[in-house]
């Protein structure tokens, strides 16, 4: 009698519901025509949660609880929002091939069939409890009302109202688009939000775990006002068009505070803007919890313990530098030691380190404020980036009179550092006298605990990742992403580091006095012990922590 409602009815009874009452409940749904998912909560027999779970276990899909869930933000986007607010819907992680959608009806084939057709992916249902679907697509509509308010209120004035952008009241539609913008970029983990114009419209990106996501898609005559008021937040000069710009602002997220860095830059279709995220709530600022190896852990840690002499951190930028030489400060930090900064910006507050920030407009510059330091009685002195030949001279004469440097430079690996400073003008037995160490380093995306799948490579796939089989014995077994619920269905969560640490022997010494190559102090560096950025990526690829792909995808 009761056959469309039996799967249910089982699973609400395995999960202790009153068998009599679940009875009663099919007989008024059949009677009435009512719903049976209506009459099992309004007449409190379970909740909607116990609903939602049994209605997933009884059509054998997987049930997401969306109470802290990492939604990608890219997958929520994917689907237009038409779409979402007609059919209930709403993606939650996707990849090249495949979207997750979350769906209180997974029988509703309509809906799914016109995912499918609006997103081009195959689509895999899960169900989520009503009410807290309803939540976030009551938000969506909210943030989509904002960007209609805000549209509309242009179309009638030829400039955004001062009091608008400058308002702190969160009711003002553009206040309440930009503080939810951010705050999304901040709970998504993302380390810059990415705001760019085109020819039709604004698009606005996050990159997480160093790979950059499209999220959401503002019109075009929406641009000059969101621009303006992040300029305000920044306290940059909203009049200034013509040329980059840069800017700072805190704000309040889940009970704590904070810091972007702001950036703007002039292109043919409007500014864009670059909000770099500084959370230090995460950074764990160990040294030993920054992913070296024990042989590049003990060559990196013998010279940030000598007293004097010069330690370089190369990379790109968002390569991870300014936490590891945060981490190294951390390690030495002691009330015998001075320890003095000078960055541009100072980007995480040290307990018991004197940091100075570097102020152009007031000519308060590397070069400037460096003789300055050295007459501060330091023992130890970071310089956030060696940028052109005065500041590197003299950080060189600082390493050669007692203090213990350290900076970075932005070069592809470590012996290039060296060529680099002699290419800059500084005298060859200046460098090979004053550089103890040099550490390169790339962040490769870490796999997933949770969902990582171990698989066994090809002799094939071997070869064209080019492993080094004198170095590291080819793996039986290597890990590849899935994709789960802890990590939004990436397959990856959080970044590790891949190092390459070269030591200043007397041979490397020798070459640079020469004017040897790159090429060649990576020969003898490499005879000695160093072990390359791709071949450390591999070795961790082999213990599992990260993949092969991601790896080459790093690491040339």
């Amino acid at each position: 009698m009761y056959q469309t409602f039996r799967p249910l009815l089982d699973a609400l009874a395995r999960r202790g519901a009153d068998p009599r009452a679940l009875e009663r409940a099919a007989e008024e749904a059949t009677r009435t025509g009512r719903s049976i998912r209506a009459v099992l909560i309004n007449d409190h027999i379970v909740t909607e949660t116990q609903l939602t779970e049994a209605s997933a276990d009884a059509d054998g899909i997987k049930f997401v609880d969306l109470v802290g869930y990492p939604i990608e933000s890219a997958a929520m986007a994917k689907i237009p929002l038409a779409l979402v607010l007609r059919h209930r819907v709403l993606g939650l992680s996707m990849n090249d091939h495949e979207i997750v959608v979350g769906i209180t009806d997974p029988g509703d084939v309509v809906a799914l069939d016109d995912v499918r057709a609006a997103t081009g992916l195959t689509v895999r249902p899960v169900v989520v409890a009503r009410t807290e679907l309803r939540k976030i697509i009551d938000r969506l509509r909210r943030e989509e009302n904002d960007l209609a308010d805000i549209a509309d209120s242009l179309r009638t004035e030829q400039a955004p109202a001062a009091a608008a952008l400058t308002s702190a009241n969160d009711d003002a539609p553009i206040v309440r688009y930009v503080n939810s913008m951010i705050e999304q970029a901040i709970v998504s983990r993302a380390s810059d939000l990415h705001l760019e114009p085109t020819e039709h419209d604004m698009r606005v990106r996050c990159r997480i775990d160093g790979v950059l996501h499209e999220v959401d898609t503002v019109p075009r005559h929406v641009q000059s006002a969101l621009v303006s008021r992040i300029k305000i937040m920044s306290n940059i000069d909203i009049t200034e068009r013509r040329v980059p710009q840069n800017g700072r602002m805190t704000v309040e997220v889940n009970h704590r505070s904070v810091d972007l860095r702001t950036a703007t830059l002039p292109t043919v279709w409007g500014e864009k803007v670059v909000l770099r995220v500084l959370d230090t709530s995460g950074i764990n600022l160990a040294l030993d919890s920054l992913g070296f190896t024990d042989a590049n852990h003990q060559r990196y840690a013998a010279s940030f313990t000598k007293p004097h002499g010069m330690l370089l951190v190369t990379g790109p930028t968002g390569s991870g530098k300014s936490t590891t030489l945060y981490a190294t400060l951390a390690e030495i930090s002691k009330p015998t030691v001075n320890i003095i900064t000078v960055e541009d910006p100072v980007e995480y507050r040290l307990a018991g380190v004197n940091q100075v920030q570097v102020d152009h407009k007031a000519g308060l510059t590397f070069a400037a404020v460096l003789p300055a330091i050295l007459r501060s009685d330091p023992d130890v002195v970071l310089i956030g980036e060696i940028r052109d030949r005065v500041t590197a001279q003299l950080a060189v004469e600082a390493a050669l009179t007692g203090h213990l440097v350290l900076s970075t430079l932005h070069t592809n690996d470590a012996p290039s550092a060296v060529t680099r400073l002699v290419e800059m003008g500084i005298e060859p037995f200046l460098v090979g006298s004053s550089i103890d160490c040099v550490l390169a380093q790339r962040l490769a995306r870490r796999l997933c605990d949770w969902c990582k799948r171990e698989y066994s490579p090809t002799e094939a796939e071997l070869a064209a990742a080019r492993w080094p089989v004198d170095l590291l014995p080819a793996p039986a077994a290597l890990w590849k992403p899935a994709g789960c619920r802890s990590c939004a269905g990436t397959g990856y969560r959080g970044r590790i580091a891949l190092h390459e640490v070269m030591a200043m022997t007397e041979e490397i010494e020798e070459l640079t006095i020469r004017r040897a190559s790159a090429h060649d102090l990576q020969r003898v560096a490499m005879a000695q012990g160093m072990r390359e950025l791709r071949v450390d990526g591999l070795a961790k690829a082999a213990d599992g922590q990260t993949s092969l792909a991601e790896v080459l995808r790093v690491a040339v």
